[in-house]
């Protein structure tokens, strides 16, 4: 009986460990802002083109953080807070963000961060407030913003 404990233990412990990040462990992925983003800036069309930049040693150290093989193509390596929304390039704003969890995966948090860069373009949505909401829970920003 105990053998069979020790066994599930072992079993539910490293099914944890493997399960993806949907969330991002804020100790490690705080975000971070480009100090020199402004609402003229991120809204000028192919802005993200002209500042993303980061190198492949920067993220295998993101993905050995998360304890991630980073040779998995299940991940891509996020921006917390978009670019798009004026995130910054910095470790502290990367995660690796799974393709294949359900509901809420890199293609959900994408579809996020074009609508609030598009609302953030129009008005509707103070650029901090958009920064605000995708960096403390982007899910429940999904849920306010897009659904």
């Amino acid at each position: 009986m105990k053998k069979w404990l020790y066994t599930l233990c072992l079993i539910s412990i490293a099914a944890l460990a493997a399960s993806p990040p949907i969330m991002p462990n804020h100790q490690w992925t705080p975000g971070a802002v480009d100090p020199k983003s402004t609402v003229d800036k991120i809204c000028t069309p192919h802005y993200t083109e002209q500042v993303r930049d980061v190198p492949e040693s920067v993220k295998k150290r993101v993905f050995a953080t998360y304890g991630i093989d980073p040779a998995s193509d299940h991940y891509e390596i996020d921006h917390l807070i978009s670019l798009e929304l004026g995130g910054s390039n910095d470790i502290s704003n990367l995660w690796p963000q799974s393709y294949t969890t359900l509901p809420y995966n890199a293609h959900l948090k994408d579809h996020l961060e074009n609508t609030l860069h598009s609302m953030v373009c129009k008005g509707a949505v103070d650029l901090a407030t958009a920064q605000k909401a995708i960096s403390t829970d982007w899910i429940a920003a999904y849920q306010e913003y897009v659904k």
